[in-house]
């Protein structure tokens, strides 16, 4: 099967690569910077392919004879859109890696598309949003009638230059949750919670994951909020909320960000992953209290994402869902994110 990482020189795609490599596989490693993408190919006895995702008919041509295209070229509010036309033209399947929530109600949007085009459309096949779906999907299915879920993580180690311009991006936007069925706009962190995470009790504020989006599809559940632990975050009142959504919409300081991040991070080396774990949290509670919930902890957020992204591929060659828009859960099963390597899982419990 040819299968191609496209944005391969970025730092997740070049772990997917060499993970790839590891287990055996020859992916087809692509991107638009043709030194830097046969920087990589060339020593690794890779094959290659150099296009650029605005030009429609370069995608179309480049992605002939691909099956799957394990998509990690970020942002994903200015790529996934091309590269999903690429991929409906070509009559491949996609995955992604982006945790943004108009990114996944925009492929969700294109289900008829892609159930018509035969092909598979899975955003979110890394860390984000893997183990938050398929713990939402458990704890709903032991819940059924459940009318309210959070979601919550807590990790540790670095972050890649990509997942911080995605979050300079996203803190122009604020606040997002599912209320009453729909993705409306909140103060960031205008929720606040103690989590009984699995290394011990965490206080978390919320903030806009992608689970607003997918968590939804994957349990129908009409009230979502999710959460994170991280410094400060607890402490952002609504007045300070609004202030930084205003300071970040600012063109000059969003073009300002991404260059200091271009020239200053490049993510976690590879003993600050192997010393780093994440850990997540689903609770679903229903309108007579019950509430049920569940809890995982697992490797690096980059390490994990590179294992699920293989695992996903091998999955939609092997064992492909039905043609359309999924999440990792509705595509494979909420025990999905049992099969990824170091995650251990605290079954659902009632309360």
């Amino acid at each position: 099967m040819t299968w191609m990482i496209y944005g391969a020189n970025g730092y997740t795609g070049r772990l997917v690569a060499d993970l790839a490599v590891d287990r055996g596989e020859r992916p087809v490693l692509a991107g638009r910077d043709p030194a830097k993408v046969a920087g990589l190919a060339v020593p690794r006895g890779l094959p290659y392919r150099v296009f650029d995702l605005a030009d429609p008919d370069a995608v179309a041509e480049a992605l002939r004879g691909v099956e799957v295209v394990a998509h990690c070229a970020g942002p994903f509010s200015a790529t996934s859109a091309p590269m999903v036309e690429g991929c409906l033209r070509a009559g491949a399947h996609y995955l992604d890696i982006t945790g943004e929530i108009d990114v996944f109600e925009a492929v969700f949007a294109r289900h008829e598309q892609a159930r018509r085009a035969g092909v598979v459309l899975l955003p979110g096949a890394g860390f984000d949003v893997v183990p938050t779906d398929c713990l939402a999907a458990m704890v709903a299915a032991e819940l059924p009638t459940a009318t309210h879920l959070d979601l919550a993580f807590h990790a540790t180690g670095g972050v890649s230059g990509g997942t911080l311009k995605s979050a300079l991006e996203g803190a122009a936007v604020g606040g997002r949750a599912r209320v009453d069925g729909a993705v409306r706009s909140v103060p960031l962190a205008w929720r606040r919670r103690e989590v009984p995470f699995p290394s011990g009790s965490r206080r978390v504020a919320s903030l806009p994951w992608g689970d607003v989006s997918t968590a939804y599809r994957s349990t129908g559940i009409p009230n979502i909020t999710t959460f994170a632990h991280l410094p400060g975050l607890d402490r952002v009142g609504p007045r300070s909320s609004r202030l930084s959504e205003l300071v970040m919409r600012s063109h000059v300081v969003q073009r300002l960000g991404r260059a200091m991040v271009s020239a200053v991070v490049r993510g976690p080396a590879r003993v600050t992953r192997s010393r780093s774990w994440v850990e997540v949290y689903a609770e679903a509670t229903d309108s007579e209290g019950r509430s049920v919930s569940a809890a995982l902890i697992g490797p690096d957020t980059y390490d994990l994402t590179a294992d699920s992204v293989l695992r996903a591929v091998s999955a939609l060659r092997c064992e492909p869902p039905a043609p359309g828009a999924h999440t990792p859960s509705t595509a494979f099963g909420a025990d999905f994110v049992r099969r990824l390597h170091g995650v251990r899982i605290i079954e659902p419990a009632r309360r």
